[in-house]
């Protein structure tokens, strides 16, 4: 039986922790549950994230730092989803995830949602926002 089912972001470059550091200042009542770095002599860089469980909006999220190069990379085709309360709320999160990224849908009414868009952040991981 499994025992739980989570999100699992894997990043490149030693950028871990600026993703992390900036996930929890777009989103209120964040946190960082438990951190694991790489120590001296390590497979990985030292300092760069191990790994990481942090909760955004509720949602339990781990991530790591992978010293190895991988020929992929995060793609739209996974992404959270995220319920704003409202517009206002919307666009201000959208325009902070976006900073440095992509908007891949701009705000607006797409029959499914009155009020919907999905951006990229700069690192890559891909945010549909809505208001519900």
């Amino acid at each position: 039986m499994t025992s739980f089912v989570l999100p699992f972001l894997m990043f490149q470059g030693g950028v871990g922790s600026q993703a992390l550091e900036f996930y929890l200042s777009v989103f209120p009542d964040s946190r960082v549950d438990e951190m694991q770095r790489y120590g001296p002599g390590e497979a990985g860089p030292e300092g760069t994230i191990h790994r990481a469980r942090f909760t955004l909006g509720g949602q339990s999220v781990l991530c790591s730092d992978s010293f190895v190069k991988h020929a992929f990379a995060f793609t739209p085709s996974f992404s959270f989803w995220v319920e704003c309360e409202s517009a206002d709320e919307l666009r201000r999160l959208s325009g902070r995830l976006a900073e440095g990224g992509a908007e891949l849908m701009p705000a607006g009414d797409y029959g499914f949602s009155s009020l919907f868009t999905w951006v990229n952040d700069r690192f890559g991981v891909s945010w549909q926002l809505n208001v519900s």
